[in-house]
């Protein structure tokens, strides 16, 4: 049995990715398209002139990736 934590949790899914999984992963959290993400990402990084980028990285540096035992996305929390 696994233990399913009272709080969503920002993770780096193993699928659904097209680089790290960051923009995948947010899209998940905030239950949004990841493709939108990643084209806020995109304009931002223009509006910018490229700082936004370096969001990117560090996110995937911080965001843990989510573990293989991990329930399909999207679950619908058991009460």
């Amino acid at each position: 049995m696994t233990h399913n934590p009272p709080y969503k949790q920002l993770r780096r899914p193993m699928t659904d990715r097209i680089i790290a999984g960051v923009a995948s992963g947010l899209g998940r959290y905030f239950n949004v398209d990841p493709v939108l993400v990643r084209v806020i990402f995109a304009v931002a990084t223009l509006l910018t002139a490229g700082v936004a980028a370096l969001a990117y990285p560090i996110m995937w540096f911080l965001m843990p990736e989510e573990p293989a035992d991990a329930p399909a996305w999207p679950t619908t929390p058991t009460q």
